[in-house]
């Protein structure tokens, strides 16, 4: 057998420095080393078919740099899987097998290192964004050992920031909720020690409201907050739950990567960081009530000022996210109503577990407020004596909230909606 004189050789694949970190997914302990090597094709939109096989192809794709979409089938419709393959992708679910491909009709060659997300399409249809491992990973600094919890979809922004941590660094460890884990996981994170723990505030609320004891037994020191509007009442309850971990909330998207971060356990950020430009950090800025950030975590072509779509509100020393500009806005009579900021007043009702507020049709006025709860199974009592009724919630409204801003309905439900990604539509 001729050996290859070391200038011909090929270089020998990198590992990731979070390589021997360890990782808990499928009921299995194991490493980042010691998962399946899948061989994916170039580029590939991989759809996994468990937590297990998304991990390896992200670290698949950090060893090799192969162009990879990586995201679930249940994200992934007709009509997306179509454009994906128009868009040179070979289209494979990823099982114990292997990939299962579907070959594009036009191939091309592949971006080398570029990784692609699917946006969670809460302004429509979910988009692609490019970005790289190098743009994904946010945490750079040196990091306390962690037990990091991650709840997310495979191949969302948020599932991403939990990965490139522990990929790219030592001691950053890894348990891996599958959708079928969810309603259970603090018993799952308990048993293996997570200490650090990341999901949306429907993701907080839906624990809380299920089994709160259990959470308190979770050893954590962190929690972090995202990809929805994180309200007062979310932060307090966690704070009552865990008084001494540190709670974190983050702003974050496809486009624009992750962009605020706040630690002081207050809802919204600082007015003083608006428009404050700092080298190396996104600069932030409101435009007709909208948030504008320009970010160097951005997306591929994405430079620049990019409009988020979120409707901000300024309220005396912070700068509150109410939600989307396109759904947060209810015209009642000529008056402006923010659906955030009367969701923040039902959800601060000491009985409420989740709130969603949304516009309906009506006469005269053209629309009125109207909202859906979810109550604590066995919360504290409220103002009213007992669990409240709608008329409750009404007064409580009334009493914190103009006229026209009160909700005329409020529906009580019994199980707090939760999607694939983890949000409400709030």
């Amino acid at each position: 057998m001729r050996v290859a004189p070391a200038r011909d050789r090929a270089p020998a694949p990198r590992e990731p420095a979070g390589v021997d970190n360890r990782i808990v997914v499928g009921g299995a302990a194991l490493t980042w080393r010691a998962l399946p090597t899948p061989t994916l094709p170039d580029p590939a939109a991989v759809l996994a078919h468990r937590g297990v096989h998304a991990l390896a192809a992200a670290r698949q794709h950090a060893v090799h740099g192969t162009e990879l979409l990586l995201s679930t089938q249940s994200r992934v419709d007709a009509a997306m899987r179509t454009e994906l393959l128009e868009a040179g992708f070979t289209v494979g679910v990823l099982d114990d097998d292997g990939v299962q491909p579907s070959a594009p009709a036009r191939p091309r060659a592949a971006e080398p290192g570029r990784l692609w997300l699917l946006t969670s399409g809460s302004t429509g249809r979910p988009k692609r964004v490019g970005h790289t491992l190098d743009t994904l990973t946010t945490v750079r600094a040196e990091q306390p050992d962690r037990t990091w919890l991650c709840p997310y979809a495979p191949g969302t922004y948020a599932w991403w920031q939990v990965v490139t941590l522990s990929l790219t660094q030592p001691g950053q460890h890894l348990v891996v909720v599958e959708p079928d884990e969810l309603d259970d996981w603090p018993t799952v994170a308990a048993a293996h020690r997570v200490d650090a723990a990341s999901g949306t505030p429907t993701f907080w609320r839906r624990t809380l409201y299920r089994d709160a004891a259990a959470l308190a037994r979770v050893p954590l020191r962190q929690l972090t907050l995202g990809g929805e509007p994180v309200d007062q009442a979310i932060l307090d309850q966690l704070r009552e739950v865990f008084p001494s971990a540190r709670i974190s909330w983050i702003y974050a998207s496809s486009e624009v990567g992750a962009s605020i971060v706040v630690h002081d356990g207050r809802a919204g950020f600082p007015v003083d960081w608006l428009d404050r430009k700092t080298p190396g950090r996104p600069t932030l800025s409101v435009v007709d009530d909208e948030l504008v950030v320009t970010s160097p975590h951005h997306g591929a072509g994405l430079a620049g000022p990019i409009r988020t779509g979120d409707r901000v509100q300024v309220l005396d020393d912070r700068v509150l996210i109410t939600g989307r500009l396109d759904s947060d806005e209810i015209n009642v009579g000529g008056s402006k109503v923010s659906a955030g900021v009367v969701r923040g007043v039902l959800a601060g009702h000491p009985a409420v577990a989740w709130a969603r507020v949304t516009g309906r049709r009506a006469p005269v006025l053209g629309r009125m407020v109207v909202a859906e709860v979810v109550l604590n199974p066995a919360g504290p009592p409220s103002v009213d004596a007992g669990v409240p009724d709608e008329a409750a919630l009404v007064r409580w409204c009334a009493d914190r909230l103009p006229e026209y801003a009160v909700p005329r309905r409020i529906r009580v439900l019994t199980e707090i909606p939760v999607k694939e990604t983890l949000k409400s539509d709030v």
